[in-house]
């Protein structure tokens, strides 16, 4: 199993783990009551650890405890702590500017035991803050994508997810259908052209979660970024693939359009960015 080392980038490192206020609306109904959590430390974070996990949650930097918020949970590659991913995937920025609540996981063993143990994250989160229910959403690099996907597939777990977004995951087609195809849901795929560990598995994966999600049409062209729509997906369940010039160590670095695609459910396929 490939380990991954990530190393904080100096100050910036630090600046990418601060959290961002979100502009909540001036009219919101009260949907829960519990008191803000305490413990948060000098950068935002809340460590909980409850039996075999381990995660560290963020949320806006003005969070409001009544409000119901989305939970996007952040699944580690090989090797890293939960603050590594952050650091790695620098997705806390544009996450809770977006209003997002997120939870990032220590890695744990990539087997069906512990994968099962891992979709506890998104309740444990709920038990302490105000979340969606109904918003949900899986993220993850390398292990972090496999487990985000193998969560979205099993039969114990599948629907919990409203969307899921993986990075060079390490799953095909061949592991994928002894699942089957859940109900269509959208889903953000980016994988490297120049990853050696898993060559050509994310568009490998692309295809099959087309068909998965009645996609009648072939990918588009890609965009500056490399990443292309399927077209003609069910209602609601679009399937965009991004592929990088990058190794499968190094992160895509499209977590602005990704939060994007995650917040909108998927809808307008991601055409807007900030």
């Amino acid at each position: 199993m490939l380990s991954f080392i990530v190393a904080a980038c100096g100050d910036a490192g630090e600046d990418r783990r601060r959290p961002m206020p979100f502009a909540y609306a001036l009219a919101g109904e009260r949907a829960c009551d519990s008191p803000m959590p305490g413990g948060r430390d000098k950068h935002g974070a809340w460590r909980v650890v409850e039996g075999v996990l381990a995660f560290t949650v963020k949320a806006p930097e003005n969070y409001d405890p009544t409000r119901l918020h989305p939970l996007l949970v952040v699944y580690a590659p090989a090797g890293a702590s939960a603050m590594d991913t952050e650091r790695y995937t620098r997705l806390t920025a544009p996450a809770t500017r977006r209003g997002f609540v997120v939870a990032y996981v220590d890695h744990r063993p990539v087997n069906p035991r512990s994968v099962k143990a891992l979709a506890a994250v998104a309740g444990g989160v709920a038990r302490k803050w105000c979340i969606d229910a109904q918003r949900i959403y899986f993220a993850g690099h390398s292990d972090g994508g496999t487990v985000s996907t193998a969560l979205a597939l099993m039969h114990e777990t599948r629907g919990t997810a409203r969307a899921i977004a993986v990075s060079a995951a390490g799953m095909r087609p061949s592991d994928a259908g002894q699942f089957g195809c859940p109900q269509p849901l959208p889903v953000w795929l980016m994988h490297g052209s120049g990853d050696t560990h898993f060559p050509g598995w994310g568009a490998e994966m692309a295809a099959w979660w087309a068909q998965c999600n009645r996609c009648t049409g072939e990918r588009g062209t890609a965009d500056a970024d490399g990443c292309a729509a399927y077209n003609g997906c069910a209602a609601g369940a679009p399937v965009v693939y991004c592929e990088v010039p990058m190794k499968h160590t190094q992160w895509p670095g499209l977590q602005d359009r990704m939060t994007d695609f995650l917040l909108s459910d998927g809808r307008n396929r991601n055409e807007a960015r900030q």
